[in-house]
Order: structure tokens, then C-alpha cells, then sequence
């Protein structure tokens, strides 16, 4: 049995899900599916071909996104956290 990671389970994100990730600090935006990392660790690592396009310290906006009825999604509240500057919550 695979265990999530406290960013997973805090934002009801699964492994292997895909992402958007905003690039605040240089404007980028990507594609991408989530990957667990090493519990506790605070990083939230962009691999592959789009680490070359978030850099070490950038700010970014990781969002996901579900499909709903009309009636829920009036209803629906989104997770939102604001990790401090180690990414802790």
C-alpha cells in the first residue's frame, strides 16, 4: 500500500495525477503528472524536461482540477495552501 506524502494528502492530490504548475516568478506554465517525494523532505521538485523551465527558489502555483455535476460544483470548495518559505504548512 502506497502512503502519501503530507503536500499529497494535504491537497487531496494522488501520485501519478495530472498537475499544472504556474511558474510565478518567470511567467511559465507546464503540464505534468505528480510524484511522490521523500516524506518530510519540503521539496517540491520539478523533474525531466520541465525543470528546465522552473528554477531552484521560484514561486509556483501547483493546480489540479476535477470534473463535476453543475449543482456540486457551486458547492465545491478547492484546497488551497500557502507553504512557507521551506514549504512547510
Amino acid at each position: 500500500k502506497k502512503r502519501q506524502g503530507r503536500f499529497h494528502k494535504t491537497l487531496n492530490i494522488i501520485e501519478n495525477e495530472k498537475v499544472d504548475i504556474y511558474d510565478v516568478t518567470n511567467g511559465n506554465r507546464l503540464h505534468t503528472y505528480a510524484i511522490k517525494g521523500k516524506r518530510g523532505s519540503g521539496i517540491i521538485g520539478i523533474n525531466g524536461a520541465a525543470a528546465h523551465l522552473v528554477k531552484e527558489g521560484d514561486i509556483v502555483i501547483i493546480a489540479s482540477y476535477c470534473s463535476m455535476e453543475f449543482e456540486e460544483a457551486k458547492k465545491h470548495k478547492p484546497y488551497i495552501i500557502f507553504p512557507d518559505k521551506d514549504n512547510k504548512i
